[in-house]
C-alpha cells in the first residue's frame, strides 16, 4: 500500500496502431503527467510506489500490441493498483480499418505485428487488445480527429484545471531579440524615463517610473497591447497549446519593457497563470551601478 504523499493519477493509455497513441501520450506529458510507454504490467505497482514520495502525482502509462508478450499480466496490474488505492483510467483509442490503412500508407509504417496483410495483422491486434477495450473507462474513435484535435482532446478529459502557461518576457532591443517568443511588442515608443535623472537608475518595476511610462496617451497603446495579448493566449489555447510566450522590448530592458509586463502580469493574471521573467533587467542595472 502507498503511503507516503497523495497516490498518483494513473492513466492507462491503450489503442490499436495508428489511432494516435503516440500523440495523446504527448498530449499527457504536456498536460503534466509523467509518461512511461510499454512498460511491463508487473512493473507499474512499483512504478507507483516510486512516484508518490516523489510528489509525482500524474502519471501515463502506454500499452500496445508491441507487449502482446505481457498482456496477459494487464489484469493484475490494474487490480495491485487499485489495492493502492489508485482508480486507474484505461483510455482506449480506436479508428475505422479505412482510416488506419490510410494513415499507414501516409506515413509508410509497418504494422507492429508484421505476419500479414495489414487488415490481417489489425484484427489479430484488436483480439490481443480486446480486455483493455472492454474495460476502458473513455473509448475514444480517432477516424475523423487531426493530431491538434485529438491533443485538445485528451487535454480536456486528463487535464484538472488549466495547464497553459502564458510567459511574459521582457528585453532590451540592444542586447538581441529572445529567439524563443512567439510574439513580441516593441514599446520604445512609450515615454522613456532613461532622460530623466532621478528615474535613469530606478527599474521598471518602481511606482515611480510606472507612473511616469503610463501617461494618458501611453495608456491607449497599453491597451492595445493587453487586448491584443489577451486574444492570441486565447487562440494558444483553444488550439491546443500549453504554452505561449509573448516578448515585451524597449532599448534596454530596464524601463519599458518591464513595467509593460509587469501590468500585463497583473491584468491577465486572473485568466491565466502567468509567468514573468525580466531577462536584461539585472544587466541594464549593473551598468547603471545599481
Amino acid at each position: 500500500m502507498v503511503n507516503e504523499g497523495a497516490s498518483p493519477r494513473l492513466v492507462i493509455l491503450t489503442g490499436v496502431s495508428g489511432a494516435g497513441k503516440t500523440t495523446a501520450l504527448q498530449a499527457l506529458e504536456d498536460s503534466g503527467y509523467f509518461t512511461v510507454d510499454n512498460l511491463p504490467p508487473a512493473l507499474w505497482s512499483s512504478l507507483v510506489a516510486r512516484a508518490a514520495p516523489r510528489k509525482i502525482t500524474k502519471l501515463a502509462i502506454g500499452v500496445d500490441v508491441r507487449t502482446r508478450a505481457f498482456l496477459d499480466e494487464v489484469e493484475a496490474a490494474i487490480t495491485a493498483c487499485i489495492g493502492d488505492g489508485l482508480q486507474p483510467s484505461v483510455l482506449f483509442l480506436d479508428a475505422s480499418d479505412d482510416t488506419l490503412i490510410r494513415r499507414f500508407s501516409l506515413t509508410r509504417r509497418t504494422h507492429p505485428i508484421g505476419e500479414g496483410s495489414l487488415l490481417v495483422d489489425l484484427g489479430a491486434e484488436r483480439r490481443a487488445l480486446e480486455p483493455l477495450r472492454s474495460r476502458a473507462d473513455t473509448l475514444l474513435d480517432t477516424s475523423t480527429l487531426t493530431a491538434r484535435e485529438l491533443r485538445r482532446t485528451i487535454q480536456q478529459l486528463f487535464s484538472r484545471g488549466s495547464n497553459f502557461r502564458l510567459r511574459l518576457l521582457s528585453f532590451g532591443f540592444k542586447r538581441g531579440i529572445p529567439i524563443d517568443a512567439d510574439n513580441i511588442f516593441d514599446v520604445r515608443s512609450l515615454p522613456n524615463p532613461y532622460y530623466d535623472p532621478d528615474l535613469r537608475s530606478k527599474p521598471g518595476t518602481d511606482h515611480a517610473v510606472q507612473a511616469f511610462i503610463f501617461s494618458a496617451v501611453a495608456l491607449d497603446l497599453y491597451t492595445t497591447i493587453r487586448n491584443l495579448a489577451r486574444s492570441l493566449a486565447r487562440l494558444a489555447v483553444s488550439s491546443g497549446r500549453t504554452n505561449y510566450t509573448l516578448a515585451v522590448g524597449c532599448t534596454g530592458g530596464q524601463h519599458r519593457s518591464v513595467a509593460v509586463v509587469e501590468r500585463l502580469s497583473f491584468d491577465l493574471s486572473e485568466g491565466y497563470r502567468v509567468i514573468v521573467e525580466h531577462r536584461d533587467l539585472e544587466t541594464a542595472l549593473m551598468e547603471h551601478g545599481t
